[in-house]
């Protein structure tokens, strides 16, 4: 089985000293089934204490506080992960018994979570898409599969068009965007049709750079399976998802999977940037020192100066902490 080892590095730079920094990160994978955790170290720098707990969705979330006076901000994580094959499951139940099921269970916890959509101005334009992708005769995975295909071969995928705040209307109008816009759309399209479906952060593992989003952090949907439970689709490369998709939190949408929020008193203007490495243990089999890592994306850093709230600031750091996806 694949074993991957992936340094997440969060940097933040200050013109003048910042006090009071009071952060949350949701960084840490969990081991389930389909992937075993076998080490994380996170660094903070300057040093503080980590506290952890688990969230609503069973996300580990870990928060810190640096009050003295500081430059800089570091947040290092190093993960070793093995992942697992996913085999799609055969489903015992027809596809009217899957539907009457779903129909069911929409309305329980903790489905209703992941089945209330947004408002949406074009919902009746999209609905119909819809509609006419969703027939009769097909299960719910054969849905889904259809909603992504449309995803994927009807948007472009490009960075720095969104954010974090875009909504399904622009994304809708746009017909562009990045992994975790997909994963919104989708999102939408199947709570629709009443289908419970989660947002999921993670990695998306590289491999002869055949996936968009590849060695980086990535964003997708599970979708639930009447008979079966849960499964990951990614509409991003329009496939179901296996031992390539390392998972690190699911909500209902972006907001409740940032990995990395927080609030301070001092100046609003800071640079940001985001690095991540993805490396195969096979290749270090290779070489003991390997001069090159598989993949490693790093988006240049902006200037932020708003002149605004801590509130505001933090939707800022969202927002930057998005357009590295």
């Amino acid at each position: 089985m694949p074993v991957f080892n992936i340094l997440h590095i969060t940097k933040y730079d200050y013109p003048t000293a910042v006090t009071d920094s009071a952060n949350q990160i949701i960084l840490s994978p969990l081991s389930n089934d389909f992937q075993d955790v076998r080490d994380q170290k996170i660094t903070i720098s300057p040093n503080a204490n980590i506290d952890f707990y688990h969230d609503y969705f069973t996300n580990k979330i870990g928060v810190f506080t640096i009050v003295e006076p500081h430059h800089h901000l570091e947040i290092k994580s190093e993960i070793v992960v093995e992942t697992f094959p996913i085999s799609l499951p055969v489903i015992d139940y027809t596809v009217e018994e899957q539907w009457e099921m779903l129909r069911e269970q929409c309305r329980q916890y903790p489905y209703i979570d992941f089945v209330r959509g947004e408002e949406i101005q074009q919902k009746d334009e999209i609905l119909s898409v819809v509609k006419s992708l969703a027939k009769p005769e097909l299960s719910v995975m054969e849905v889904t599969t259809s909603l992504s295909t449309y995803i994927y071969e009807n948007f472009i995928y490009k960075q720095g068009v969104t954010d974090f705040e875009t909504e399904i209307d622009e994304i809708w109008q746009l017909k562009a965007g990045v992994c975790q816009d997909f994963a919104h759309l989708l999102l939408g399209m199947l709570r629709m049709l009443g289908v419970p479906a989660r947002y999921v952060s993670g990695y998306i593992s590289p491999s002869n750079h055949d996936l968009r989003g590849e060695g980086a952090t990535h964003a997708w949907v599970e979708v639930y399976i009447p008979g079966f439970g849960w499964l990951g689709n990614d509409p991003t490369n329009n496939c179901w998802v296996s031992d390539r998709h390392i998972k690190i939190a699911i909500g209902r949408d972006f907001k409740d999977c940032t990995p990395v929020k927080g609030t301070y008193k001092g100046t609003s203007s800071h640079i940001l940037s985001v690095s991540v490495i993805i490396t195969n243990e096979k290749t270090k089999e290779k070489t003991a020192e390997p001069k090159f890592p598989l993949y490693i994306r790093e988006n240049k850093p902006e200037v932020i100066d708003v002149k605004s709230n801590s509130y505001q600031r933090f939707l800022e750091m969202q927002q930057q902490q998005q357009q590295q996806q």
